[in-house]
């Protein structure tokens, strides 16, 4: 399993850095000037909260959860 590294991006001259901790650079045996990919992933509590927050159905979830279930197992 790859590591999952936070953090938040630093200027650095005209472009931005992001610092990989001490621990994960010798846990993967990184290099100074090794190619590496990142994945990049936005906050997850602000994606959650932006998905959730714009289904505004006057329903409860539980509401939404009951016609899910009658939909899915009800002929």
């Amino acid at each position: 399993m790859q590591p999952v590294i936070k953090g938040k991006l630093k200027k650095w001259g005209n472009s931005m850095g992001i610092i990989i901790p001490k621990e994960i650079i010798e846990q993967e045996k990184l290099k100074e000037n090794q190619e590496v990919e990142l994945l990049m992933l936005r906050d997850s509590k602000k994606v959650l909260k932006e998905m959730w927050g714009s289904l505004k159905t006057g329903r409860s979830a539980q509401e939404i959860k009951d016609e899910l279930r009658r939909e899915l197992y009800d002929d």
